[in-house]
């Protein structure tokens, strides 16, 4: 995992003040990161379109630009002139070594978008809007140097983005780059390291960008064993039975020795799942929420799910409960709510009184899941979304390696499955919902059918695939 960070402006102000680097120094590198992108991929002689800004984001574009030169067909396009004083230097470099200035747009094998970087907190105007369009348009492959042009410092998406297949970042991750509205158009994202390691260059954090290198599956290396080690989850199984029978599959695939469905009427499971009318003494962990509707009765609820003692994730339906909500008050057992931003609305209104849309809650995920964290540290929080959001005593992790194919009834139902196996097994809050996340999302990746057409019972069939990266 990597350190994730609001802005890296007091880490560029280190690197003058105490390490000696200089401005110019930290351009050149960041330019090389783009360099060693575009080399390691494309011929030399591949045609390089680079369109740079007035400030600094532009003059690493024009430095990308003097670096590249002589081994690659490079055309250079300053649409506004420069004016900061390291754009107006390095435009003298690049000059002189006859770096080819136009000022016409062209299609071509690699497109730089060096216009705006981190900070950009105005509309873009008509003109930058027009070359967003006609850069967009083109067939190339799209590189944005640090930030691309049209998403704001918070990571919001403006009326016209560039549309990035990669943005390589400098120094360290930002959080604006982990914004869901914004993902389509930041496509992957690199870090370029700017003359010194991350580790230098970088100070404390306590947000964290996942990698699929995290992943931890549970393990089997002891032979005398038998089931009752592997933990006991017990699922409640409501009106939509589907629901509960999927996320009861999720958890018996990924390691829990035994499984129950917590059932009013009979139900047809697989025949390794069980079921019951009542939470079994032996369970060592519970999840209710999926499709339960208003199945169970208020006081078989409250003696079996909020006066346990056992770890519980809640999900979905459980969270226009009153009575299961207050859970959350719970401070000495593990918690864990899968809220996606819908449900979080109806959970924020119900715990604070305050009514939010769904577009307020997606342009301030980081802030609306620290607020929570505020009122709830013990709990943890994982919000769904491209890039899921998970916190825990002021810790927060993001899951950026989701996808769309989990765009589909059932795929949280498999998380709540796989995150309460993990309790089951003994594991926190926390640590559940990080590996249940990375599990869900890693599983999707390796569906090799039309992105369209995974199954909840897709995804679990994968998991027997997975292996520690």
């Amino acid at each position: 995992m990597h350190k994730l960070f609001k802005s890296c402006y007091k880490f560029d102000q280190k690197c003058y003040e105490t390490y000696g680097l200089t401005e110019d120094i930290l351009m050149e590198h960041a330019a090389r990161g783009m360099a060693e992108y575009i080399q390691n991929r494309f011929e030399k002689g591949s045609s390089v379109l680079i369109v740079s800004g007035v400030g600094n984001n532009g003059a690493d574009g024009i430095v990308l630009a003097r670096q590249l030169h002589g081994t690659y067909e490079v055309k250079l396009v300053l649409p506004f002139g420069v004016k900061s004083e390291m754009a107006k230097l390095q435009l003298q470099r690049a000059e002189a070594l006859g770096v080819n200035i136009v000022k016409e747009l062209y299609d071509s094998d690699v497109i730089v978008d060096a216009l705006f970087g981190a900070g950009l907190n105005r509309e873009i105007d008509k003109e930058t809007q027009y070359l967003l369009h006609r850069l967009n348009s083109f067939k190339g492959h799209k590189i944005a140097c640090d930030v691309p042009t049209g998403i704001g410092e918070n990571g919001t998406l403006m009326p016209m983005a560039f549309k990035a297949d990669v943005t390589v970042t400098m120094g360290a991750f930002k959080e604006g780059l982990f914004l869901d509205e914004s993902k389509d158009s930041i496509g992957r994202i690199i870090r370029a390291d700017l003359g010194i390691s991350s580790r230098q260059y970088e100070g404390e954090s306590k947000t964290f960008v996942l990698e699929s290198s995290d992943l931890s599956l549970p393990s089997r290396l002891t032979e005398a064993t038998h089931k009752g080690d592997f933990g006991h989850a017990a699922l409640f199984c409501g009106e939509k039975e589907g629901a509960g029978i999927i996320a009861g599959m999720a958890c018996s695939r990924f390691g829990a020795g035994l499984t129950t469905l917590v059932v009013h009427d009979k139900v047809s499971p697989p025949a390794y799942l069980m079921h019951a009318t009542v939470v079994p003494d032996n369970a060592s962990a519970i999840a209710i929420g999926m499709g339960l509707g208003g199945h169970f009765e208020s006081e078989f609820l409250q003696k079996y799910v909020v006066e346990s003692h056992l770890p519980v994730l809640l999900d979905a339906d459980a969270f226009y409960s009153p009575q299961l909500l207050g859970i959350l008050e719970q401070k000495n057992r593990e918690v864990v709510i899968t809220p996606h931003p819908k449900e979080f609305i109806a959970l924020w209104k119900r715990l604070t009184g305050e009514i939010l849309t769904v577009s307020q809650v997606q342009k301030s995920r980081f802030e609306m899941v620290r607020r929570f964290n505020t009122k709830y540290p013990h709990v943890t929080l994982l919000l769904k979304g491209a890039n899921t959001l998970i916190m825990q005593e002021e810790n927060l992790y993001v899951n950026p390696l989701g996808c769309s194919k989990l765009s589909k009834g059932g795929s949280g139902d498999v998380l709540s499955g796989l995150i309460v196996s993990l309790l089951a097994q003994g594991y926190t809050g926390i640590e559940a919902a990080v590996q249940g996340s990375l599990t869900l999302v890693l599983s999707a990746n390796r569906y090799k059918g039309a992105s369209y057409s995974m199954l909840p019972t897709d995804i679990i069939d994968v998991l027997a695939q997975l292996e520690v990266p």
